[in-house]
């Protein structure tokens, strides 16, 4: 893998994995556009660990507060870690026994680009919506949300997109729709690196190539993050729908051409 590919792809994986747009989508189409070997699964470990630090980072003062409420057994604290748990289930479960089936959606461009698809309908659905008034979801509100996130592991669903449109249709406020969101994904993202791990083997990728994979994932991760919390806060969400409609038609258009 060179340097140009290293910083493109991770460059990627650090916009798309939080703004509504599919990472893995991007990911998948840009490996087959690039050329990019398959197999090495340890950078693409390495640039989810990058968001991940980005994820922490933002919502530092949250998770902070949680472990902290957790600890002193606040009632506010307890029951939200609670719903974390419920809501993370699903993607859990489909991650250990469905990694097969969702790893060959990967090589199909056309099921990418269909699942993009999907994703700029449901985020174009979301400007219908009034705000919410619930801080947190209900317990049905979270398993939902939970299986946006399990639907989110196919390449093209955006993980962000699915569940914020989720937590929005279940009455959660905008901002807090997404921190339930964002704070699902870090056990999400921590347990697909340590699923992928035991597969990963050596990689051929220079070290040096690997941290400036870690280091860019994690610095335009943080800033799509931010961004897409202020389009979140002016109402504004529904717009990446025409990204993804955009995206998806282009990968259509690609595939069932051969262009």
């Amino acid at each position: 893998m060179t340097l140009l590919s290293v910083i493109v792809l991770a460059v990627i994986q650090g916009l798309t994995e939080f703004l509504p747009v599919s990472s893995s989508g991007h990911l998948a189409l840009a490996g087959i556009l690039l050329k990019v070997p398959e197999g090495d699964l340890t950078f693409e470990i390495v640039v989810h660990l990058g968001t991940l630090m980005a994820v922490l980072a933002v919502y530092r003062q949250d998770l902070t507060e949680l472990v902290s409420g957790v600890f002193r057994k606040q009632r506010e604290s307890l029951v939200l870690a609670a719903l974390l748990i419920i809501g993370s289930i699903p993607a859990a479960f489909a991650g250990f026994f469905l990694s097969d089936s969702i790893e060959r959606a990967f090589n199909s461009p056309v099921v990418v680009s269909l699942m993009l698809l999907i994703t700029g309908s449901v985020l174009f659905s979301t400007r219908f919506m009034k705000s919410g008034n619930r801080d947190n979801p209900t317990t049905a509100g979270s398993i939902l949300v939970g299986v946006s996130q399990a639907l989110a592991l196919l390449p093209g669903i955006s993980r962000s997109g699915l569940t914020i449109s989720t937590g929005l249709f279940a009455g959660i406020k905008r901002e807090k729709a997404a921190r339930f969101s964002f704070m699902l994904s870090i056990p999400a993202i921590a347990g697909a690196a340590v699923l992928k791990i035991g597969d990963a083997g050596s990689s051929g990728i220079d070290f040096s190539l690997m941290i400036t994979g870690f280091a860019i994932s994690a610095l335009t991760g943080y800033l799509a993050l931010r961004l897409l919390l202020k389009f979140l806060r002016d109402g504004r969400f529904s717009m990446f729908a025409w990204y993804c409609w955009l995206l998806g038609l282009f990968g259509l258009t690609i595939s069932l051409t051969g262009g």
